[in-house]
């Protein structure tokens, strides 16, 4: 996954591609690849780094959404865990099975869950991880040693996926390239061609890398730009109705001693009737979320001050050792594109189920749904567009496509795991070019990942490499900003690059990643 060769394709390629998609997160991306795989052309254009936004702030689940179970949404929990079943046959390498307890207090708990659970187990059929089962109080304080004994009576164990969403999305994007699909981040859509009937017939866009204007042609544009999608909505149609309503979800990382061992938690009931989750991640545990409606929408949204208070307190009163802001190693906040709804709807209570919009002109806009289902919602959108524009229906290659860097028996305390396959690739280059040097002990990140995600993962900055291609700034936000200089340094070499750029890649890290430190 080259950029340069990807621009070239473009400046010599005077074709019409079946798909131009405008977003590049886990919704694009989802439609890219399945377009891709069914053999048609299609190119993806992303205005800043793939997943730059709401895609790389998950909560690190595939899941069926059990509280989506408590709010009757059946439907939608059965295409979840479907979803969630294949993801773990397609990509082993990123995507596994993480057992959750439920701390009950009473039986009244005990029951309403242990049903419900089972229900979540019924539904997934033969793609369930494992059953759900109450456990006794002495079982649950041996699993979690660091639950607070006063807050419970049992426990119910259940189990639902645990992934890395941005690497799950450079493989996904991977596996597109290599079926013939041009991806290309740092490139902005900035206006949309119509041909004489008013239809949409390709799109202008702006190269901020080689500062060079391109006009493409595509039979079926698509807007996949997830909270951004009203903004494609205003340059098709400028009366356009808004459609969506942005809402922030907040997570904090923590030590992994705040949860030493394998379970992750899942506390049913907090303040604001969301549920909490501490989830081991990478040697961390991240803990969230939050449901705040917000405004503005934006690429780095900011975690408010009640919402970190929230996640704190709520933690602390299950947890034998409280969490406190000095024990926050990063906090990142990302916007759920939600479907804007009637007023007084509670965000929590907007169904996460995706929806198709079409507008007059032909655009396909792709609104809601979550990285579980992204697979499922390139299916339907290329469905489709086939019955739209009356195609020969391809039925969907991806249901049993491995993704890029798919391998089998992972060994999860090896620091490169989520590479999956290419692992062997990286360490034949850190010994080759001599890249083995460690930039920081703590991570584990070495000289060789760096230069691997420049060379084949697109990464051209260091926030590029820092945030998504490796997970440093979530993991560790002070530590990340200690070895930005030497990622620089790396980059510098492999791009050709000068001492300037350098300090300004630096700089613009600095500024970003100041947000992830309380």
């Amino acid at each position: 996954m080259k950029r340069v060769e990807m621009i070239d394709k473009i400046s010599k390629n005077n074709k019409e591609y079946d798909f131009i998609v405008i977003g590049g997160g886990a919704t694009g991306i989802g439609i890219a690849l399945d377009a891709s795989s069914r053999g048609y052309s299609v190119i993806l254009l992303e205005m800043s780094d793939f997943t730059k936004s709401t895609s790389s702030k998950s909560t690190k689940l595939v899941h069926g959404g059990v509280r989506y179970l408590a709010q009757g949404d059946v439907g939608l929990v059965r295409e979840a865990v479907v979803e969630r079943g294949l993801l773990t046959q397609n990509a082993p390498h990123l995507v596994k099975n993480q057992s959750f307890i439920i701390p009950t207090q009473g039986l009244f708990d005990e029951l309403q869950y242990t049903v419900g659970l089972t229900l979540y187990d019924l539904l997934a059929g033969k793609f369930s991880l494992g059953r759900s089962k109450r456990i006794s109080k002495a079982k649950t304080l041996k699993r979690i040693s660091t639950i607070n004994p006063q807050k419970i009576t049992a426990g119910v164990v259940y189990h639902d996926g645990q992934f890395d969403d941005t690497r799950l999305a450079i493989n996904a994007l991977q596996s597109a390239t290599e079926l013939g699909a041009i991806a290309i981040n740092y490139c902005k859509v900035t206006g949309l061609a119509k041909d004489a009937s008013g239809n949409i017939s390709g799109v202008q866009f702006f190269d901020e890398e080689g500062k060079k204007s391109y006009e493409i042609k595509g039979k079926q544009v698509v807007n996949a730009t997830g909270v951004f999608a009203d903004d494609v909505l205003k340059m098709d149609s400028p009366n356009a109705k808004k459609t969506i309503a942005p809402s922030q979800g907040v997570h904090l990382v923590l030590d992994k001693s705040f949860l030493p061992d394998n379970d992750a938690i899942m506390i049913p009931k907090t303040d604001d009737g969301r549920v909490l989750f501490l989830v081991p991640w990478h040697g961390r545990v991240v803990v969230g979320t939050t449901d705040t409606p917000i405004k503005e929408e934006s690429l780095e949204p900011i975690a408010l001050e009640e919402e970190i208070q929230f996640i704190l307190t709520t933690a602390s009163r299950y947890l034998t050792k409280a969490p406190k802001r000095s024990d926050v190693l990063s906090v990142f906040a990302g916007l759920r594109p939600l479907a804007a709804t009637e007023e007084g709807k509670k965000t929590k209570e907007i169904s996460r189920s995706h929806k198709i919009f079409t507008s007059d002109s032909g655009l396909l806009t792709m609104v809601g749904g979550k990285w579980t289902t992204f697979r499922k919602m390139g299916e339907d959108l290329v469905d489709k567009t086939e019955k739209r524009k009356g195609w020969a229906h391809i039925s969907t290659k991806t249901r049993h496509l491995k993704i890029h860097g798919y391998k089998e028996n992972v060994d999860h305390n090896n620091p490169l795991y989520f590479y999956g396959s290419d692992e062997i690739e990286i360490l034949k280059l850190a010994e080759e070019e001599g890249l083995s040097e460690l930039l920081s002990s703590s991570l584990g990140i070495m000289k060789a990942q760096v230069v691997w995600a420049v060379r084949y993962e697109m990464a051209r900055t260091v926030e590029d490499v820092l945030a998504r291609r490796t997970r440093c700034q979530l993991l560790d936000a002070k530590e990340s900003i200690k070895m930005a200089p030497k990622v620089a340094k790396v980059m510098a070499a492999e791009l050709g690059e000068d001492e300037a750029w350098e300090e300004k890649q630096v700089a613009d890290y600095i500024q970003v990643t100041m947000n992830y430190i309380l």
